[in-house]
């Protein structure tokens, strides 16, 4: 059996990056000696939030299944990430916008956004497949880093007309190499907008390793060069995650000026079901990271608190799985698709480029080309 080596205390400013990720939890679920200033989520919210990883785990492994049965086009899996993920989504208020990447779906789904619906866009139903003001969620984003942008501009926006909205926006490591990147961070620093950076650092922008994207101390940083509120946390511990993102939301929310939260975690599975992960990297690597799983790792902690048990665990399982059984047959049933809902909305005022694709597709169907 492996022997985890128990992390000393060390000394923690709050927003300004620790040398080590802030952790409550070893990788075996036991509690370690934490100088962090970041207050420790109560009982309840972390039941809370072991139930909605269940959740979103089995959703992942489903919609993973999904795509092997040729219901989705691509999936991009989070296997590994639901600490980040869950924490995020739990930590808003009502009020609030999340920005997410297309690899956020987990959530997504702890937002409330119906599991149909929210693989719509990744099926070829629609462009997003939900409606983003019922939900209060963006629609995801598959070019890196550009809704960094759009979570700056909105929060801004929000700010100016006086509203208490913060604006929570994902990327991965990779979006950090990106001009977008640079380019929110500094609009926001300067102007103070109530934005929260989230940057779940999980190794690979697909094949590149973080070694040959960045050499700073950590991603987090880079928000120290624009006089951000900084702070790094270890991404696979579900009560170092929930607690500085809950004192993130309290930070932005008092206007004191924009977060940014570094998660160090890990992508379990490929970048997507098109990618081959055994190119770049090792199976020990991926082992090593399998025993700091974030679900066993909150599983362990609350067992050993008397806080979950053989029947609460069973109950938050079954719950899951008919989630799942619920998915299944909602992406089973065939979508009645207009071809013209791809020009219709893309434009108020359709530019002459996109008329001129739209009359070709409708004389493609009008000759029976395309059905």
């Amino acid at each position: 059996m492996t022997t985890v080596e128990k992390v000393p205390a060390m000394s923690y400013q709050q927003f300004m990056p620790a040398d080590r990720p802030v952790q409550y939890l070893a990788p075996d679920g036991t509690g370690v000696d934490s100088a962090a200033r970041y207050a420790h989520p109560s009982n309840e919210r972390l039941l809370e939030m072991y139930r909605s990883m269940v959740h979103g785990r089995r959703f992942d492994q489903q919609a993973t299944a999904l795509t092997k049965q040729g219901r989705l086009a691509v999936y991009p899996s989070s296997r590994g990430q639901e600490a980040c993920q869950i924490a995020a989504a739990l930590c808003l208020g009502e009020q609030d916008w999340m920005f997410p990447t297309y690899r956020d779906s987990m959530a997504l789904a702890a937002r409330g956004v119906d599991q149909v619906e929210l693989l719509g866009m990744l099926a070829g139903y629609w462009h997003c497949g939900y409606d983003p003001t019922a939900y209060k969620v963006a629609p995801q984003c598959t070019p890196l880093a550009t809704q960094l942008l759009h979570a700056t501009g909105f929060a801004y926006a929000e700010a100016k007309q006086g509203r208490d909205t913060i604006a929570l926006a994902f990327c991965g490591d990779g979006a950090t190499s990106e001009g977008d990147f640079h380019e929110a961070l500094n609009f926001a620093a300067v102007f103070r907008a109530p934005v929260i950076f989230l940057v779940q650092n999980n190794g690979f922008a697909i094949s590149v390793p973080l070694a040959r994207q960045s050499a700073a101390p950590s991603l987090s940083h880079k928000g120290v060069g624009y006089g951000i509120g900084s702070e790094q946390v270890d991404g696979n511990d579900p009560i170092a995650m929930m607690a500085v993102m809950d004192e993130a939301v309290k930070y932005v929310r008092a206007g004191k000026g924009p977060v940014v939260v570094e998660a160090h975690t890990y992508r379990m599975d490929a970048h997507t079901n098109a990618d081959d992960a055994t190119r770049y990297r090792k199976a020990d690597e991926v082992e090593g990271w399998l025993a700091r799983d974030p679900l066993s790792r909150l599983d362990s902690y609350l067992e050993a608190q008397g806080l979950l048990t053989d029947e609460l665990r069973e109950q938050m399982t079954v719950s899951a799985d008919a989630d799942a059984a619920a998915l299944r047959a909602g992406m089973n049933v065939e979508q009645d698709v207009d071809p013209e809902d791809l020009f219709r909305f893309v434009y108020s005022s359709p530019t002459p480029g996109l008329t001129e694709q739209r009359n070709q597709v409708a004389a493609e169907i009008a000759a029976g080309e395309l059905s």
